[in-house]
């Protein structure tokens, strides 16, 4: 069904509880595995029926947050959705007890039941006003950037059109739209430090109630974290600041002197300009750009084709930029319809190609694992549901030429030195936020100076010189995951160690690379990541020595000479 098509009807929670009382009762009083795994369908279906409702909402919510009808839905469910968590996990309390216990696990399987170990230890009737409260300053910090309105030579822009300034291949003019841009946020720190300061606090509040020391614990478990722990995240980080940022520091050096800046005198609006005549960006219209990715992925695979062919016919992305469109991009999923659906904001720059790459990653595995009739299948944990993602990044790298023309190869190297020089910074952003859980009581100052003293350890080449706003560690407030989605950014790190395996595979063997990756994508959550990591021929990305591996088979296949011109 087309998305304009499908109905929308608020969802009752009144008798949403009402149904989870006779499910759950009719789960307890099964008298066989069979009919208890009968009671559990029927919470798929309730559950399916509810998500896809609060997705519609959301979706248009997030098109246009001026729409007064969908604002007052989202606050609805701000209100509501602690309450139907607290239902799921009450059933699932249900579920793990059962006496037909045994049965069920084979059915659904162990990474299930440790999922619900998880959300028993992270969910609980007593933390709902908090987590309603923690779900309206998310939404309220998400409006903020939103409705930002910046003059840009007497046009009104905002924080995503301002974009392809913030990356023009003039200096001057980069500069100009750094500072403007900067100004919005300088503008309005005072709100921004209040409102990470209430969930610094809220957060850690929820985590005491359920017994742990800070949030951390409390996060981990929320992100589904079902086989790895704080202590392997804290080795990830030290293999990245031992084996990847001298190289990634060697991509910044070779950059600067692609773009004819002395290397000593790059600064922070010269960080994502790649090329001196300006960054590779696509040559059509957004229409001709989704025209570009069906045929695409029409010619990858089988599977790739009936895909993007599923989402154009049906009406499945909501790409162009708009002045009261949400800010960002993401992909999400109806279950009723067994549709994914992708939002982004076009704007003129290679990020509209990476929405046609990687959340095309995401849309692609919900897709394919779309038949599966176990649901906790779906339920991929984030490092994962983000190897899919960064992954076929790659993996559309031969047809570039479709999407940027002459400029295919500039936009290959590009993406390349990108996913390197990510992960230095995706991990900064994940020991950030370790640092300000583990001291919650940290001033909105104190806080600026752990974020410039971990740039000096993740980005040293980095220089805010003229902007006091970055050069007192403010950046961080840009990045929508600290407030709204805390801890997840590691998941993005670990996931770019895998696409970096898969990029090293497929130089070798591109059809051997893809059938791995298309058992990723099949295997779904039927094992935990670290089990599914052997199965598709994957190193363990907490292992050490897997990042230096990684850059030794870099540098052998002379990736750094081939990022230059």
């Amino acid at each position: 069904m087309k998305f304009s098509e499908m109905p929308y009807k608020r969802v009752d929670f009144e008798a949403v509880k009402a149904d989870f009382t006779a499910l759950t009762a009719r789960l307890e009083s099964a008298g066989s595995g069979e009919e208890a795994f009968a009671a559990h369908q029927e919470f798929y279906r309730l559950t399916d029926r509810i998500a896809t409702q609060m997705t519609i909402a959301e979706i248009r919510h997030d098109i246009d947050m001026k729409d007064e009808f969908y604002a007052k839905e989202q606050d609805y469910y701000d209100e509501n959705v602690p309450v139907f968590r607290n239902l799921i996990v009450a059933y699932q309390r249900s579920l793990y007890r059962s006496a037909h216990r045994a049965f069920l696990e084979e059915k659904i399987g162990p990474v299930a039941f440790r999922n619900i170990e998880l959300a028993m230890k992270s969910v609980d009737p007593k933390l709902v006003p908090l987590m309603q409260e923690e779900n309206a300053l998310t939404t309220r910090y998400g409006k903020l950037l939103a409705t930002a309105k910046i003059d840009w030579h007497g046009e009104t822009l905002n924080l995503s059109l301002m974009n392809p300034y913030l990356t023009h291949r003039d200096r001057s003019v980069r500069k100009e739209a750094w500072q403007k841009y900067t100004a919005f946020f300088e503008a309005n720190a005072e709100e921004l430090d209040e409102i990470y300061d209430r969930l610094v606090r809220n957060r850690t509040e929820q985590a005491g109630k359920m017994g742990y020391d800070n949030y951390l614990a409390l996060g981990y478990a929320r992100m589904n974290r079902n086989c790895w722990i704080r202590e392997d995240a804290q080795r990830f980080r030290e293999q990245v600041k031992r084996d990847l940022v001298p190289y990634a520091e060697k991509l910044h050096e070779r950059r600067a002197a692609r773009i004819g800046i002395p290397w000593n005198e790059l600064r922070y609006f010269d960080e994502n300009v790649y090329f001196a005549e300006g960054n590779p960006a696509p040559t059509g219209t957004p229409e001709e750009i989704l025209a570009a990715g069906r045929r695409m992925y029409g010619e990858l695979s089988p599977e790739t084709k009936r895909f993007m062919d599923f989402m154009c016919e049906n009406e499945l992305f909501d790409v162009l930029g708009r002045k009261t469109k949400k800010t960002g991009g993401y992909m999400t999923y109806l279950p009723d319809y067994k549709s994914p659906f992708i939002f982004a904001n076009f704007n003129g720059t290679s990020g509209d190609a990476d929405v046609i790459t990687h959340e095309c990653g995401h849309a692609f595995q919900g897709w394919i694992s779309a038949e599966d009739p176990i649901r906790e299948h779906a339920d991929v944990t984030m490092e994962t549901a983000e190897t899919h993602s960064m992954s076929m990044e790659f993996f559309t790298d031969p047809w570039m030429e479709l999407l940027f023309g002459a400029r295919a190869e500039d936009y290959r190297a590009m993406h390349f030195e990108d996913a390197i020089t990510f992960i230095p910074y995706g991990t900064m952003v994940d020991e950030f936020q370790d640092i300000c859980y583990a001291n919650p009581g940290l001033s909105p100052k104190e806080r600026g100076g752990v974020w410039s003293e971990l740039e000096r350890q993740y980005k040293p080449h980095l220089n805010y010189e003229g902007n006091a706003y970055l050069s007192g560690g403010r950046f961080w407030q840009k990045q929508a995951h600290i407030y709204e989605s805390p801890l997840y950014y590691l998941d993005y790190c670990i996931a770019g160690t895998n696409a970096l395996q898969y990029k090293a595979w497929m130089n070798r063997d591109y059809r051997a690379a893809w059938e791995s990756y298309l058992k990723l994508c099949r295997l779904s959550a039927s094992d935990f990541f670290t089990g599914l990591l052997p199965q598709a021929g994957l190193d363990n990305p907490f292992e050490d020595g897997t990042l230096r591996r990684i850059v030794e088979n870099l540098e052998k296949d002379g990736a750094l000479e081939k990022t230059g011109r």
